[in-house]
């Protein structure tokens, strides 16, 4: 990264900053682009060099935050595939506690700029959020189902738009159900897909 790059990333990274801090007091809505800059100690004619409106600035510190916590799920291990296969398939679930419970954890920490996230035309963005799990984990316990390779789609996003209807929800209350709770919630949800995803490549 050249000198220019650095100060491109270090502008747009002290933005990232000022939003967040200005979302911990007041809505998105009530939040000016003069406040942002102010915050941020840079010139309002650097933010339009950076961004169109507030709402990408929103979308970069969206992608910055999910990035950051998944970035580990690229990191598990290699034989992750292999141990699977030790389960039968009525042990194995899509959805379990060891990676949505620090997720929900991570929500929870950061629920004003996800609740902000909420009020913008692209939300939360439920594909983009869990491409690395996709990777990782989903589609070698899918592998285990038997799923045809052309129905992984449907089925991620199914369970994805499931769980990332429940966050809302929480979202939208403040977080205030502990987050234990909202996990068994959603493992509750989905269970019973799972069960039926089972008996059907049983049959």
């Amino acid at each position: 990264m050249n000198k220019s790059e650095s100060k491109y990333f270090n502008t747009a990274r002290k933005f990232d900053d000022a939003l967040i801090f200005l979302l911990e007091k007041k809505d998105l809505e009530y939040i000016s682009v003069k406040e942002i800059c102010e915050t941020a100690g840079v010139n309002r004619s650097t933010f339009y060099l950076h961004y169109e409106t507030i709402g990408d600035l929103l979308d970069e510190c969206i992608e910055q935050m999910n990035q950051k916590f998944l970035s580990f799920y690229s990191e598990a291990p290699k034989n992750f595939s292999e141990s699977i296969q030790e389960y039968s398939l009525k042990e194995l679930n899509l959805i379990t506690p060891e990676y949505l419970l620090p997720y929900l954890k991570f929500i929870q920490s950061n629920k004003h700029i996800f609740r902000a996230a909420l009020s913008h035309p692209t939300g939360l963005n439920a594909e983009k959020s869990y491409r690395k799990l996709y990777k990782h984990i989903f589609t070698p316990i899918l592998e285990r189902f038997h799923c045809p390779q052309e129905m992984h789609i449907y089925i991620v996003s199914f369970y994805m738009h499931g769980i990332m209807a429940i966050v809302e929800e929480w979202l939208k209350q403040d977080c205030k159900t502990e987050v234990r709770a909202i996990m068994q919630l959603i493992i509750d949800c989905v269970s019973l897909n799972d069960t039926k995803l089972v008996k059907h490549n049983d049959a």
